[in-house]
This record gives structure tokens, sequence and C-alpha cells, in this order.
């Protein structure tokens, strides 16, 4: 049996590379995918992903949009890692308009309707900030016992943060939804500890880019991150953060412990750092489990055999 998956995303390079892999997957059935704001607008990351769900042939994927702005702050976006629309120009002059529209119901709706339908042949898959999934929390408590499993991509565990010394982006840019998510529904938490080591090769990039289309598309998301990737951790690749999500899911890449975890939402220079109780300190019962180990050669034949299989129908 398939499994069934929500994808809540902002594309974003690497959430366009996660819905890349999720499509292609055999034994994946995506379900739908909602929007929420984050590394762009809500409207942008809607566009983006109805654009992106078009060139891939699979506009019979639902699509809601969710959360336009975090709990309490406003909204930061990431154009100087996406875009600023979300994805690199480059990339969106191969996209061509959507001609679907998102659904009537919302993200929070759709996610629920999604749970009660699948129950737990359900994973949720939550690739930006938390706010939809904690919203969708506020109105449905049970969601963690209806669903599989729910991924929540973010966070800094022993590493340092990305947005600050301790703050992954998705945390920091909505930590009180982030706090929600880690607290109530038990998560799988996805951060900056695996996602920074892995990588597809430039080699392996620029070869992707003279394959059959789309992926010379698909090579421009993942080689606009190679100069930020030497610069910052001295490496010869691209990264797509999100899509190591996904080679969990399908591949299973990472390894998990169960931990306890929370989420500072003080509102100061610790807001959205990731409070990881590695040593039993607090006496409380793991409230998560965390990624702390992944297989590199596993991420980067699921992204590569993935992307190509689109080259191949």
């Amino acid at each position: 049996m398939s499994t069934k998956l929500l994808l809540d995303v902002d594309p974003g390079n690497d959430d366009a590379i996660a819905l890349f892999i999720a499509l292609a997957a055999d034994d994946i059935d995506v379900v739908g995918v909602t929007t929420v704001a984050g590394n762009t607008t809500v409207a942008n990351a809607t566009r983006n992903t109805l654009s992106l769900l078009e060139l891939v042939d699979r506009t019979d994927v639902p699509v809601a949009e969710g959360a336009h702005r975090p709990f309490s702050d406003e909204l930061e976006t990431a154009e100087h890692v996406h875009g600023p629309n979300g994805l690199p120009e480059v990339v969106r002059e191969d996209l061509s308009d959507p001609t679907t529209e998102p659904t009537e119901a919302h993200a929070v709706e759709f996610i629920l309707e999604q749970a009660r339908e699948h129950g737990d042949d359900l994973t949720i898959a939550a690739l930006g900030p938390q706010t939809n999934i904690a919203l969708a929390l506020a109105v449905e408590p049970a969601l963690p016992d209806m669903v599989a499993d729910i991924y929540q991509m973010g966070g800094a565990l022993k590493t340092t943060g990305n947005v600050t010394p301790q703050a992954s982006f998705n945390f920091y840019v909505d930590a009180a939804a982030a706090a929600r998510v880690v607290q109530d529904a038990r998560p799988k938490v996805v951060g900056l500890d695996v996602t920074e080591h892995v990588y597809v090769t430039t080699e392996e990039i620029r070869a992707l880019a003279e394959e059959p289309a789309p992926l010379p598309t698909m090579a421009a998301i993942l080689e606009f991150s190679i100069e930020e990737v030497r610069s910052k951790f001295g490496h010869d690749g691209g990264l797509a953060s999100d899509a190591v999500v996904l080679a969990d899911i399908v591949n299973g890449a990472l390894d998990f412990e169960e931990a306890y975890v929370e989420i500072d939402t003080t509102g100061g220079p610790s807001n959205g750092a990731t409070i990881y109780d590695e040593h039993g300190v607090y006496e409380k019962a793991p409230n998560c489990e965390v990624a702390l180990g992944v297989d590199g050669d596993v991420y980067q034949r699921t992204v590569l055999e993935s992307l190509r299989a689109f080259a191949e129908e």
C-alpha cells in the first residue's frame, strides 16, 4: 500500500526539490499540497507550487493556500536565499503561469479533511514555518493520533542556526507555531544538524542541466545554492534542505532518537532556538524524535533518481 503524503510548503528552492521527489516516488501518493508564508509570501508560495506541478504535468494534485503570516510577528521572508518571488528568476522564466487555482478550502481545513479521510495511512511533511500545522492542532488537538507521522522541518539541536546563532529559519519565523507543534504533535524533527551535511555535487548538477526537459530547470534550482555552500561550508555542491525529509520518507536516509525538546518563544536574541535536552536534565519524557544522523549517499541517490524519473516519462 502506498504512503499517503501531504506536503506543507513555502517554495522555495528546496521545497521544489522535495515536491519533485514526492511526485516521482512509486510508493507515495501525494494527496495534496498546502502552502504557508515563509521563504516568500503565501501568494507567491501558492503560485510557485501550482507552476511546479504544471512543469511535471501533475495539476491533478490539489493545492490549498494557508496562513499568510506567523502567529505573533510580522513575516520575514528569505529573498536573499530563494529570490524575490520564492524561486530564482532564472527558474521562474522556465515556469509557465499556472492554469489551475488553489482549492476553496483553507490549508488548515484541507489538512484536517485529509487526516480524517486517510487516517494512519497519512504522513504530513511540514517543510516551512509551522503555522498551518499549529493552527490545525488548535482546531483538532487529536491530529497526531489520527495520522502516521508528522515531520517538522527545522531546528538546530547541536549546531548553530542559519538566521541567528541559535535559530533555524523555519522556527525563527514563527517560534510560537514551532513550539506548539513540537509540544503537541510528537513530530519527527529534522533540522540543520542533518540538512547542512548533505549535498548534490556540482558535477551531478551540471550533468542534470544537459539532460532533457524538465531537468535543466530542476538543475537550476539546485545550482542557485552552489556559491553559498562553497563559501559557507567549503563544499562543492548544491543544498536542498527540505529534500532530506523526503529522502527519509522514500529511502530511510535519517537516524532518529527520542528526545525532549522545547522551542524558545521569548522574543529575545534566542527566539526560535531549539532547546534539546540531550542529557535528560529536565527529567521529562520524550516529546518527539530528532534526526541526528543522515546517509549522504542515500540522499544524493534519492534526489538524482527522482529528478531523472521525469525525463523518462
